[in-house]
């Protein structure tokens, strides 16, 4: 593959990247775990492409005339500044994730909390504490 042709494949798959991180993101919200997952293979593949060492050797070979060579770093210089982005959606992602980790965290938290009935203080109507035993509302006569 021609230079010229990998740059243009790597942007392509640069601006993919930023469109699955997007999709990914509203996936994360609307919690529908099973697009997140079927987005994690998909974006595997494009980071294993644009991450791998035949990319990288086979921009740098030398371009053949100074007006090519300024595209090719005018066209790198794109890919590098969209996948710039792509690095702070994924920690935003990454945050809204830990967000909700903690949160399941402690929801689970409260509701194995072997404590938790016995501390709760129920009021009557006039703002005292109900005592135990009438916590029913009905009186022993």
């Amino acid at each position: 593959m021609q230079v010229d042709a990998l740059i243009s494949e790597a942007l392509k798959q640069a601006n993919l990247l930023k469109r699955l991180l997007d999709q990914e993101f509203d996936a994360l919200k609307s919690q529908e775990l099973d697009l997140f997952e079927s987005l994690q293979s998909q974006k595997l593949e494009i980071l294993t492409f644009l991450g791998s060492e035949s990319l990288a050797e086979k921009l740098k070979q030398d371009p053949k005339s100074s007006s090519e060579s300024a595209a090719t770093i005018a066209s790198w210089d794109n890919i590098i500044a969209i996948i710039r982005e792509c690095r702070e959606m994924h920690r935003r992602n990454q945050i809204l994730i830990n967000r909700k980790i903690e949160s399941v965290k402690g929801a689970l938290q409260t509701i194995q909390s072997p404590g938790v009935g016995p501390s709760i203080d129920v009021y009557d109507r006039l703002g005292k504490i109900k005592s135990p035993r009438s916590s029913r509302g009905f009186r022993k006569a």
